[in-house]
């Protein structure tokens, strides 16, 4: 079970070197932490986008390496080529550059050339809080805005695949509300309440889910013993199922600008792990995320 993100780049470390294709790959921010996880070989990159940009970057930042590169100058195209890259088997894993996140996902989602599945897309950032012995995995904060019971399943699918990815054995997964008490006029412990319900189907992924739960009895042992909340587990928390984007979006800002936290995120459901990074992630954070990509293709 990888506890941090030190364990986790250990482990990443040791894996097998995965092929990663990056679309637009023309951001400086993006090359540099691209050229970072290859110092650490965890992963051989393939630069999609233009040609005459990305080396201009490279030779700007000084990188000593001879990475891959595949010309295509126009943002749409370049979606669609690192895409392409992934389904005839030449890459494992995807990361987004210097274009739009619409249009690397319709690329992603395209029913005949795309990397669809069952599955439902959704966002999983996780977070090493330095008040928490272990890593959270929130989900969903970032795609999904007011998912259906349906949705909240998948979503829970693809976190509970990004815990196992990290070795997590048993799994504790808490559905968030504002109380424990389920109350009809509330839809999100209606729900909470269903997806605690099918334990057969989490069993069965060696997860238990309960809900509905308050932050506070998902993540402290004290809350626990205070308000005498006895569910298994309580107060020890893996993945924090959140009802509703925006508060998966503030609870998650909130552990990285008042908690300090470092984090890593990817997004799931496709047939590979999709790294989608904005400008105001550190170049840590990027770093991070590419690794934590890598882990989960390698697993995949």
């Amino acid at each position: 079970m990888i506890k941090n993100f030190d364990e986790m780049l250990s482990v990443v470390k040791n894996n097998k070197t995965m092929r990663l294709a990056v679309a637009a790959a023309q951001d400086k921010d993006v090359i540099e932490a691209v050229a970072s996880a290859a110092k650490l070989n965890l992963v051989e990159p393939i630069l999609v986008g233009d040609e005459a940009a990305i080396k201009d970057i490279l030779k700007d930042i000084d990188a000593p390496y001879d990475f891959k590169i595949v010309n295509e100058p126009d943002t749409v195209q370049s979606a669609k080529t690192a895409v392409s890259l992934v389904r005839v088997g030449e890459a494992d894993f995807l990361m987004k550059g210097l274009l739009q996140t619409a249009d690397i996902m319709r690329a992603v989602l395209d029913k005949e050339t795309g990397l669809r599945t069952d599955s439902l897309i959704s966002h999983v950032m996780v977070y090493q809080a330095p008040s928490y012995d272990k890593l959270l995995f929130l989900t969903d904060g970032g795609i999904n805005v007011a998912p259906s019971l349906e949705q909240k399943v998948k979503i829970l699918e693809n976190a509970i695949t990004v815990c196992k990815a990290m070795g997590l054995d048993r799994i504790y997964a808490a559905v968030l509300a504002g109380a424990e008490t389920v109350n009809p006029k509330i839809p999100a412990t209606v729900d909470a309440e269903a997806l605690a319900n099918m334990k057969d189907k989490w069993e069965a992924m060696n997860t238990i889910v309960e809900g509905p739960v308050a932050l506070d009895l998902a993540i402290s042992k004290q809350a626990c013993e205070h308000k005498g909340y006895k569910g298994e587990g309580g107060g020890k928390a893996d993945i924090l199922l959140v009802p509703y984007y925006e508060v998966g979006n503030a609870l998650g800002k909130s552990l990285t600008y008042f908690a300090d936290s470092k984090s890593a995120g990817i997004i799931m459901g496709a047939k590979v792990p999709i790294v989608l990074v904005s400008r105001a992630d550190t170049s840590e954070t990027k770093l991070l995320s590419i690794a934590l990509g890598s882990i989960i293709a390698n697993y995949k």
